[in-house]
């Protein structure tokens, strides 16, 4: 059964014409007046029958298919997870259905999936980007809206929303060294992702503030990674250089030290400090609790969901929201500093 012949099904039994059976599957009925018992006898109709809209079919008549594209780097990671879910939500308010793509923090599988959005039609896209340049999502910007999150280019026109992760660097070894830490242990994430830069230039102005403190720093690692976590600890612990404090850049990598610590019978906070990037409920639940840098994810997931409604709706205004936005995040302390 077609979609057209299900409408006109539809409007046979149910004495509906096609155009009034199409306007209430559409979501359009109150718009049009169509009273409410025409509207729920057409649903329960459409539903017995299941039929399903042809989103290809609407789109080359309107030019829309009601679809977004998203791509993160690393869907098992549960700060990308809940982006995710709070952009999903966000946008399914709006009346948008989502396209999900894991770039898997590589340049190729970014790319294969931005094209796959566009061969799909989607009506706009919301990325966090992998790699140095932006030309790409630049190019692709002149024919739908995008919008980065979390990750920007430093040089680009286009509109992003992100945490302000100098401000978050800085906050965590500030509180770090006000705890009385003089040996800190900073893990990293990617090196080139901009998000990593401005927590180490953050985290090394802090240190520089504090220069009277006589503060020891190391940054290592090269993932937001469980494994980057546990090697680049173990590393430093058998090298004979342990440091009093680890500033994890992820929850992800906490978690890997976390383990490397507790293998090596250290004691958290007493023989070492640890504080992470990111925020979850489970780290209230580990023992101690984590102190951590609370990245202000609804915020952020709200904040660019409507930014691109407005540039596809193109309503009154929306240049003015095309905004390149940071927001500071802010310090959870648990025990473990």
């Amino acid at each position: 059964m077609t979609n057209k012949e299900s409408l006109q099904t539809i409007s046979q039994r149910t004495g509906y014409s096609i155009s009034t059976v199409s306007r209430v599957l559409s979501g359009k009925g109150e718009q049009y007046r169509i009273g409410r018992k025409a509207i729920e006898i057409i649903t329960a109709e459409a539903e017995k029958c299941n039929y399903t809209p042809d989103l290809i079919a609407k789109g080359l008549r309107t030019r829309r298919t009601d679809t977004i594209g998203l791509t993160v780097p690393s869907i098992d990671n549960p700060f990308f997870a809940n982006m995710a879910s709070v952009i999903t939500n966000q946008l399914k308010g709006h009346g948008y259905n989502i396209l999900l793509a894991d770039s898997m923090e590589t340049e190729a599988m970014e790319t294969e999936a931005l094209y796959s959005f566009l061969s799909r039609k989607v009506d706009g896209i919301i990325a966090v980007p992998v790699g140095n340049s932006p030309s790409l999502l630049e190019s692709i910007s002149k024919s739908i809206p995008v919008v980065l999150i979390d990750r920007y280019f430093p040089d680009t026109s286009l509109p992003y929303v992100c945490t302000d992760n100098y401000s978050g660097g800085y906050i965590a070894t500030e509180h770090l060294i006000r705890k009385g830490y003089r040996n800190i242990l900073a893990i990293q994430g990617v090196r080139t992702s901009m998000t990593n830069r401005e927590r180490v230039r953050g985290l090394t102005d802090a240190v520089k503030a504090n220069e009277d403190k006589d503060i020891r720093f190391t940054v290592t690692g090269n993932a937001f990674s469980v494994e980057n976590g546990y090697e680049s600890l173990t590393k430093a612990v058998d090298s004979g250089n342990i440091p009093d404090a680890v500033f994890a850049f992820s929850t992800t990598i906490m978690l890997g030290a976390l383990t490397a610590i507790r293998e090596r019978a250290l004691k958290i906070p007493d023989d070492i400090g640890i504080i992470s990037f990111d925020n979850n409920m489970f780290l209230d639940y580990l023992d101690p609790p984590i102190t951590r840098i609370e990245q202000p994810v609804p915020q952020i997931g709200q904040i660019a969901a409507d930014m691109l409604v407005n540039m596809i709706a193109r309503k009154p205004g929306f240049a003015e929201t095309r905004g390149q936005i940071f927001i500071r995040p802010t310090l959870v302390e648990g025990r473990s500093c």
